[in-house]
């Protein structure tokens, strides 16, 4: 997932704000308990989420995918006041971590947790969003976009997550990897639709940030 050499890397990260205490706390107890720890969004990443935040100053986003809700505390340091996140994962079982860490941030009563498959719950929500943050199986990425895009406001934010897959979009394709194929897909899409203007940054496992018009 690192695709800068070693050094420079480590000057990127040194020379960029350093995440916050109890965000800290998150990280290491999600290494120690939960299974499959690298996918989290990590220090380094989670800054560019908040600053993006922070830059949009968003009343309502959407997350999809909120694993242990490191994420959704980072884009919670932008929320407008009166904002709130919606963030939908299909692990119950994690819930217990997130609102532990949600309780603790103060931004709980910003959070509406919402367990299940996200392509069924995202058409049920009458919201316009000024930020949407996608990190979920990637078989259903060119789905979510599709759910989404009507449901943003002008000018509003779509990030996503994994676009460069460990460097699988620049590789021969298997024939049987889904996730790859969409991905190569969906990363056609962001940059072809008319409706939006897509730029994808070399961020950790590669991050897009895509703009509707």
């Amino acid at each position: 997932m690192h695709f800068l050499p070693e050094n420079i890397d480590s000057y990127v990260v040194a020379h960029s704000q350093q995440e916050p205490q109890l965000l800290k706390e998150l990280n290491k107890e999600t290494w120690q308990k939960v299974l499959n720890p690298r996918m989290l969004s990590g220090a380094f990443q989670g800054r560019v989420l908040s600053m993006i935040s922070k830059l949009v100053n968003p009343k309502n986003i959407l997350e999809i995918g909120t694993y242990t809700g490191y994420s959704a505390l980072c884009l919670a340091e932008g929320l407008d006041a009166k904002g709130r996140i919606i963030t939908i994962d299909k692990n119950e079982e994690l819930e217990t971590l997130q609102n532990k860490y949600f309780k603790k941030s103060g931004y709980s009563n910003q959070i509406e947790q919402l367990v299940g498959d996200a392509t069924q719950i995202i058409p049920k929500l009458d919201t316009k969003f000024d930020l949407v943050f996608i990190d979920a199986d990637k078989s259903n990425y060119i789905n979510y976009f599709h759910l989404i895009i009507d449901k943003m406001n002008a000018g509003g934010i779509i990030l996503s997550d994994n676009v460069l897959w460990s460097g699988k979009v620049v590789e021969e394709l298997n024939p049987k990897d889904i996730d790859t194929k969409v991905l190569l897909e969906y990363n056609k899409l962001l940059n072809t639709d008319n409706r939006v203007e897509t730029i994808l940054l070399p961020i950790r496992d590669g991050l897009t940030v895509t703009r509707v018009k």
